[in-house]
């Protein structure tokens, strides 16, 4: 059966409110200097864009990947694509000043530093900024808008590629310079390689023990581990991530159940909306009504 998957387009939300050219350059970069928060933010959703929130004043609460994320006065926050977003709450005093770009853009980027970043910004996408840095960034911002809003400029784009670039090697700095200072426990590790294993493998494997052996542990070991070090057993976390999937597929694709089902490696979709009501309360149906 052919698939429709329909990511939320957040371009497309931003060029709603009247994006034009003198601030982006099709859907390739976007900047933006007031919040959009829409209602279907509420619920998880899939973006497939590289979003950069400078914030200024403030706070906006709320969750990529289940981990429950604070973008706070003088602080960075990354958004990688096909990471699951949801948003809680932004209070009234809250500004910011944000850049979207696509994936071809940030393949364009062709930086070295590339894969070692992105997971780093993964682990951690909310980087606290001294002023300086909190300058930096804003300055950083200023000179790629004006070189955005000169639209007659022939080296337009590979001016903004440039000043991009430069961004991500300052933000590679940044990160080098938190990890110098951070020294994990073994549990630590432990975890956090867990969570990725579960970001990278919960639509085929929901088995704890295929993740025990993942990590070499035994699979009594590696449940008390995590559960000590988390608060929840490894099955809670791969079920959270399993439904996390669900949400955002049911509300930001337009997939049937059937299709999701099968994305998700259900044996049929009644196992699925079983699996669902279960841990969840209603139907898949009934949740993407809400």
């Amino acid at each position: 059966m052919k698939k429709n998957i329909h990511i939320f387009n957040l371009q497309s939300e931003l060029l709603d409110l009247g994006i034009n050219e003198e601030n982006s350059i099709g859907n390739d970069i976007i900047l933006l200097e007031k919040p959009v928060i829409r209602p279907g933010f509420s619920y998880p959703f899939k973006s497939d864009v590289f979003t950069a929130i400078i914030c200024l004043s403030g706070k906006s609460e709320g969750f990529i990947n289940l981990s429950p994320q604070v973008s706070s006065a003088s602080s960075l926050t990354v958004f990688m694509p096909d990471q699951i977003l949801q948003h809680k709450e932004t209070s009234e005093d809250f500004s910011a000043l944000l850049i979207v770009t696509s994936k071809q853009f940030i393949r364009n980027l062709n930086i070295q530093i590339g894969s070692s970043l992105f997971a780093s910004v993964n682990e951690n996408p909310v980087l606290s900024l001294s002023e300086s840095e909190l300058n930096s960034m804003v300055t950083y911002y200023n000179l790629l808008k004006e070189a955005v809003k000169n639209v007659d400029n022939p080296f337009r784009m590979e001016t903004v590629l440039n000043l991009t670039r430069a961004f991500f090697y300052g933000i590679s700095y940044k990160r080098h310079k938190m990890l110098a200072h951070e020294e994990k426990s073994k549990n630590k590790v432990v975890l956090d390689d867990f969570l990725m294993l579960v970001r990278n493998y919960h639509k085929q494997e929901r088995s704890v023990g295929f993740y025990a052996e993942k990590l070499c542990l035994t699979p009594k070991y590696f449940s008390s581990l995590i559960k000590s070090n988390s608060g929840r057993s490894a099955a809670e976390w791969i079920d959270s991530f399993v439904i996390l999937e669900a949400k955002a597929l049911l509300k930001s694709t337009n997939m049937t159940i059937e299709q999701i089902s099968e994305e998700l490696h259900f044996p049929s979709q009644s196992f699925f909306g079983k699996y669902f009501k279960r841990l969840e309360g209603i139907s898949p149906t009934e949740y993407r009504r809400k």
